[in-house]
């Protein structure tokens, strides 16, 4: 079973749209949305969600009012001014502040704080036109996405095995960050999609060490191409003295915009134009590179 992780140093870039395009022309795939904070795959694929499942992580404190005598111990304590304590009136837990670190429930003189498991959001496997999709929400402000990447991987994992499936494909979260650490972990090869920008160039001298750090193996493709041909150049270039392979160029083109509002990914346009036949030729290479040929 191979792994292909579609990332990206920064947003904004046509990731997902390459995604879902890519989705489109793998055979014999589960698809796997790994941006849990900020998903959008799903917008582009319309999944008919078959099973939803509580994601819970990390615990959070909660005052029995009618337990709690008021005594502002809980409040003193809290390094994270989560507690409100007004006089003669029981504690107030701000769920949005409140680090889940205990203390507050170890103290309490009257032992009048529960500290039950938080959900922070909910992850799916689903039906779409393309194949099964496995992908998640978190709820706003909550953490711990990492772990949720992590156990969305071993969801598409065991569901390829179940089925006999012989392609992972995955579309990352943006950034360096923890989410985009645990979506590497033990994936098969990394598109790194980025665009011919100060900003783009940067980013992906970060990811790009990422990658080399977790020992990923890492190729690049160029979108937006025509916006700094000089700078796309110079991309080219600084892949090349890391000996990293640039897939190719593509370029600024309608379509995708298109077919965003048309409900369809950009490889079901018609008609095919140039765009769609780079994707496709892109799709080879990166099957190439599994050897799933």
């Amino acid at each position: 079973m191979k792994e292909l992780l579609v990332i990206s140093g920064k947003g904004g870039t046509g990731k997902t749209s390459i995604t879902a395009a890519l989705a489109d022309l793998a055979e014999d795939k589960v698809l796997l949305d790994l941006d849990v904070d900020a998903p959008d795959l799903h917008l582009l694929l319309k999944p008919e969600i078959k099973r939803s499942q509580p994601f819970v992580s990390g615990h959070l404190a909660v005052v029995r009012p009618y337990d709690c005598t008021a005594c502002g111990t809980c409040s003193e304590l809290c390094a994270f001014d989560a507690i409100e304590q007004l006089e003669g009136v029981p504690a107030v837990i701000d769920p949005s502040v409140c680090e889940g670190c205990k203390l507050c429930v170890e103290l309490c003189p009257e032992g009048a704080i529960d500290f039950p498991s938080r959900h922070c959001g909910d992850w799916y496997l689903s039906d779409t036109r393309f194949g099964p999709l496995v992908h998640a929400q978190l709820l706003p402000g909550q953490e711990n996405s990492g772990r949720l990447v992590s156990m969305l991987r071993e969801q598409a994992r065991d569901l390829a095995r179940a089925q006999g499936r012989d392609l992972i494909l995955a579309d990352g979260t943006p950034g360096i960050g923890c989410p985009v650490i645990s979506s590497l972990s033990g994936a098969s090869l990394a598109l790194v999609v980025t665009e011919p920008t100060p900003s783009g160039l940067h980013d992906l001298e970060r990811v790009l060490q990422l990658c080399r750090h977790f020992k990923v193996p890492a190729t690049v493709l160029i979108n937006r191409a025509d916006l700094n041909p000089a700078l796309a150049d110079e991309i080219e270039d600084f892949c090349r003295q890391l000996g990293v392979t640039c897939l190719g160029r593509l370029f600024f083109d309608p379509v995708f915009v298109e077919a965003v509002v048309a409900g369809k990914v950009v490889s079901e346009q018609e008609p095919r134009g140039e765009t769609t036949l780079q994707i496709a030729a892109l799709w080879r290479r990166l099957a190439e590179e599994l050897c799933l040929n």
